[in-house]
């Protein structure tokens, strides 16, 4: 009946927008109960209603009402937390906003505590990743793809693509050394080789197995 489960909710995943996946509901124990200590109604609204601002600040990308829904959504979250410090998707839905507010740091240290209530949770791994690339920190930002091509694929791939628009956005600009934008540039072009290569012999195992 687990398996099961787990089969559902993994095709309900995949199905979802991004920002449905990478910010979820709170996450199932072990056994695949609710958790231990669910959020209450009002919480639970609140973490709602702070999801549909990250949504209309991402359909707004580029426009001036996107600062104020993401803004909102932070104010919504802050609250959350401190009323429910040990619900990681809150923290990680906070440094969301923080990290699209310009607020890195911040958001860091959001990404931090969602980690340390959710060990290896791959949606703060990755945001986190990218908020290593805007800081520059891009050694950082190398070891968070690699964390997570080790875990969860997908969402390695996500944060790869990620490294790639972050490097287009650098091409003529101040702030980063040369010879870092190359040497990035040619760790992600060796990255995206072996994440082919480990799909397809994937793959292969795959279809062997059917024989």
């Amino acid at each position: 009946m687990r398996i099961r489960a787990l089969v559902i909710l993994s095709a309900a995943l995949l199905l979802a927008p991004p920002l449905a996946r990478a910010i979820p509901s709170p996450s199932l124990d072990d056994d695949g109960s609710a958790p231990k200590a669910a959020p209450s109604a009002q919480d639970s609204a609140l973490y709602n209603d702070a999801l549909k601002l990250l949504k209309k600040g991402d359909d707004l990308q580029g426009q001036a009402d996107a600062r104020e829904a993401y803004a909102s959504a932070r104010t919504k979250l802050q609250a959350l937390v401190a009323r429910s410090p040990q619900w990681a998707e809150a923290w990680n839905a906070l440094g969301y906003t923080q990290r699209r507010l310009g607020s890195y740091d911040d958001a860091l240290a959001s990404y931090a505590r969602a980690l340390d209530l959710k060990p290896g949770y791959p949606e703060a791994l990755e945001y986190r990743g990218e908020a290593y690339l805007r800081l520059n920190r891009i050694q950082d930002a190398k070891q968070a793809y690699l964390d997570l091509f080790a875990t969860d694929r997908t969402i390695a791939a996500t944060l790869l693509e990620s490294m790639k628009t972050w490097l287009k956005a650098q091409r003529g600009a101040t702030g980063v050394d040369a010879g870092v934008l190359t040497d990035l540039e040619q760790w992600v072009q060796e990255r995206s080789q072996i994440a082919t290569q480990t799909a397809a012999l994937t793959r292969a195992g795959a279809a062997a197995g059917w024989r």
